[in-house]
């Protein structure tokens, strides 16, 4: 199975990447985590994704806030899907959120919400189960789950506010 690279900007981003990182865990999707910035560390940020498909990854999670220009730096050295996460440091997260979804033609990042770290791991899963039917096995129990969570929410609301009617 490809791994996952989750890469922040700064190790303050840690507390919402650790989400992402107990998804990964929990589909059983194997992952690496760095702290490269696009800013102080270039060359390291130029030369991981230069070799990351190579590494045996298959998707990478880039975590920035404030300029968040991570995935993109990220995006332009390499051909592997790339996953931005807007941090939340600034304007309620909107300077990351514009930061990291306006890329050029040709050079995409797939952008989750602001501090989306969990649907960050779902979607980089979603995108490993393509070729891996194992993981799209998790992904429907994982659905179904969450279905039944829904579910016995409703009958909790339901029999605290319908009981008199």
């Amino acid at each position: 199975m490809k791994k996952v690279a989750v890469i922040m900007g700064s190790d303050s981003d840690l507390p919402v990447v650790e989400r992402a990182i107990r998804t990964l865990d929990e589909f059983g999707v194997p992952r690496e985590v760095h702290v490269f910035s696009a800013h102080r560390t270039p060359d390291e940020v130029r030369e991981f994704s230069r070799s990351a498909r190579e590494a045996g990854f298959g998707v990478i999670i880039a975590a920035a806030g404030m300029a968040a220009h991570l995935a993109g730096a990220i995006a332009a050295n390499t051909t592997l899907p790339v996953i931005g996460i807007p941090i939340k440091s600034s304007f309620d997260g909107l300077d990351a959120l514009l930061s990291t979804v306006q890329m050029p033609s040709g050079i995409p990042v797939a952008t989750v919400a602001v501090d989306g770290a969990v649907n960050a791991a779902i979607l980089a899963v979603e995108i490993l189960a393509v070729d891996d039917e194992s993981l799209a096995r998790k992904l429907l129990d994982a659905r179904r789950k969450g279905a039944e969570k829904a579910a016995e929410k409703d009958r909790a609301v339901a029999e605290k506010f319908n009981s008199n009617n």
